[in-house]
């Protein structure tokens, strides 16, 4: 009997590697997008008519929502002012995430702070580089683009991503960046070189919707948040604010699986062995599009451009001195 069945190894072998070597590809990247829970490949999908919103049928949030800073609390903020890149500073690289890896984010990220970020960057490049960033921060500070699909790409770097990222890329009219205290107590300096990223680039296919960190909402309405792309009043303009973890482990600048940096709890008390640095809050504000324009954000193929895919990555290339008085102004509640 066994012998009878020794023919079907080779096959069973066959058909088991072939199976491994399409996961492999699929998580590498080394494969073309897959429709989950199919084998054909994702189409490039526009986004669905659900992630759409109008701001005025956005709730707004519960009055019992809101934290009421304690005693200790570090009630201050530092705003830096890094421009709008003006400079068209663009590429598919994610230096936190995939390091040395060109094009590792298939999609296009604009940034603001350090001219010299891409895959390719290290500490000692970005110290030495020029910045954007009035006081001379030279952070990095950058996410994906947001685009207009229905308008064409005509400049070189709005037809690089591929990966169904097509269409105009949209200027903010506005970026605010602002260092903010924690509500339970006082903040201690990052240190430099710190890699943070907050959002889920895949949220669109996760089980949960955990890493789903981005709020859009229109200036008129700051009050109304929401996950879905909202459809503002003629003359408004659209926002999207990304929050950035801010309780580190006092130890490492970059993990595997971002555990150096975890999110407070809603009262602003830090998880266990961890210390609450700064808080980074980047805002983003564009031009309303007309209530009928499609916009789309840059994603993967399988992510469908949904707005709960919205990310964001800095790294911290103040110097010591200027982390400093950021959180001293912050801890003394002062706003700078």
């Amino acid at each position: 009997m066994g012998r009878e069945h020794r023919p079907l190894v080779p096959l069973l072998c066959l058909v088991l590697g072939g199976a491994l070597t399409a996961a492999v590809l699929g998580v590498t990247g080394g494969g073309s997008a897959r429709e989950p829970g199919s084998g054909a490949p994702a189409p490039a999908a526009a986004p669905a008519p659900g992630d759409f919103v109008d701001i005025h049928d956005v709730p707004p949030p519960a009055p019992q929502t809101s934290v009421r800073p304690g005693p200790d609390a570090s009630t201050g903020s530092f705003t830096v002012d890094c421009g709008r890149n003006e400079e068209a500073h663009y590429n598919q690289d994610n230096l936190v995430v995939s390091p040395g890896l060109r094009n590792g984010a298939h999609h296009t990220h604009a940034y603001v702070g350090n001219r010299s970020t891409d895959a390719f960057s290290t500490d000692a490049s970005l110290a030495a580089a020029p910045t954007t960033c009035r006081g001379g921060d030279r952070s990095t500070y950058y996410w994906p683009v947001l685009r207009r699909p229905d308008l064409p790409a005509t400049r070189p770097y709005e037809k690089a991503a591929a990966h169904g990222n097509t269409g105009r890329i949209l200027t903010p009219a506005d970026v605010r960046i602002g260092f903010h205290g924690n509500p339970a107590g006082k903040v201690v300096p990052m240190p430099r070189f710190l890699r943070a990223l907050t959002g889920d680039a895949v949220a669109y296919t996760a089980r949960t919707d955990e890493g789903v960190k981005a709020r859009w909402s229109c200036t008129s309405l700051p009050d109304r948040a929401t996950t879905r792309y909202p459809r503002c009043p003629a003359g408004d303009r659209l926002t999207r604010t990304l929050v950035f973890p801010s309780c580190w482990n006092g130890l490492d600048t970059a993990t595997p699986g971002r555990t150096h940096l975890l999110f407070p709890a809603p009262n602003g008390v830090c998880p266990q062995n961890t210390f609450a640095v700064p808080e980074l809050r980047i805002t983003l504000s564009y031009d309303a599009p007309p209530a009928d324009a499609p916009i789309a954000l840059d994603s993967f193929p399988e992510q469908r451009h949904s707005p709960k895919t919205d990310h964001a990555m800095f790294v911290n290339v103040m110097t010591d001195e200027r982390m400093a008085r950021l959180v001293t102004c912050v801890n003394e509640g002062r706003h700078c």
